[in-house]
């Protein structure tokens, strides 16, 4: 089987599941722009060495995953195959990534048409854009996970596989569980607003990092948050990446929610005189 090459563009904040443990979803685009879901991944279970980013290439071997209907998802075939080959940087006004993700890969504007998409399950991860951002919002959550799902999820991973290296059971501490979620509500193309929630790594990541920084004060905290991704990344031309979840994807009115943000920079202008403005 041969590795196939994938630009990174999506972590979602670290889930439970009752089959894999702590899990990421991550996903990104082929050479082609075409998608891939690459799940489950162990993220926090990896080495440090192996905990690629954003951004990075990786060349892995990936096979579809049985357990999911979704047309991009693939489990990896060897999880420590997941190392980064390569980096694309924000050089030349974020150059090389406008290239792949809005040039080669399709960009949406409708959501109609994406929820078309996943009713007939020809996608269910893509690049949109919003046409106009009215709104950036958290809602409280419940600040533990389910204690019967991390009983469950202890269950069916406390078995060693004897042929891996088990030496992270000693030690591994579920990720604490985000106290607020966090939505965009926006229009797109034809007028539709939708608000969806954001599941993006970088903003669970963002809040606690804030909130360290308050001394604990949650209000402020939210308050950098909704600067960041509100004030700051509308000065941009922001776009999303959206999927579906597995569990909605067929029969939820919109299965849609936000994986990542692209908060790409203006394409730069050339002046009266031939520079760039």
């Amino acid at each position: 089987m041969n590795k196939e090459r994938v630009l990174i563009t999506v972590k979602t904040y670290p889930t439970l599941s009752r089959k894999y443990g702590e899990t990421v979803c991550t996903a990104g685009v082929r050479e082609d722009g075409s998608w891939v879901r690459i799940y489950p991944v162990p993220f926090r279970r990896l080495d440090q060495k192996e905990q690629y980013h954003k951004y990075d290439w990786l060349e892995c071997r990936l096979a579809r995953n049985p357990s999911d209907p979704r047309p991009e998802t693939f489990r990896p075939i060897d999880e420590h195959e997941l190392i980064a080959v390569d980096h694309i940087d924000t050089s030349n006004n974020w150059g090389a990534r406008r290239r792949i993700l809005l040039e080669t890969a399709r960009v949406y504007d409708r959501l109609d048409d994406l929820i078309a998409s996943a009713k007939a399950n020809t996608a269910s991860l893509a690049v949109f854009r919003p046409s106009k951002i009215l709104d950036f919002y958290s809602e409280v959550e419940e600040r533990v996970w389910d204690p019967e799902r991390v009983k469950q999820m202890r269950e069916a991973t406390k078995q060693y596989d004897l042929f891996a290296d088990n030496t992270w059971r000693e030690t591994f501490k579920v990720i604490d569980k985000l106290p607020y979620s966090f939505t965009y509500r926006f229009e797109d193309a034809a007028g539709r607003q939708s608000d969806l929630q954001v599941l993006d790594w970088e903003a669970g990541a963002l809040y606690w990092n804030c909130l360290r920084r308050a001394n604990g004060d949650e209000p402020t905290a939210l308050a950098k948050v909704h600067k960041k991704y509100f004030d700051e990344f509308l000065q941009t031309d922001l776009h999303f990446f959206l999927g579906t979840t597995q569990q909605f994807h067929f029969v939820a009115p919109n299965p849609w929610v936000i994986v990542g943000v692209l908060p790409i920079p203006p394409e730069k202008q050339l002046g009266l005189f031939g520079t760039a403005t």
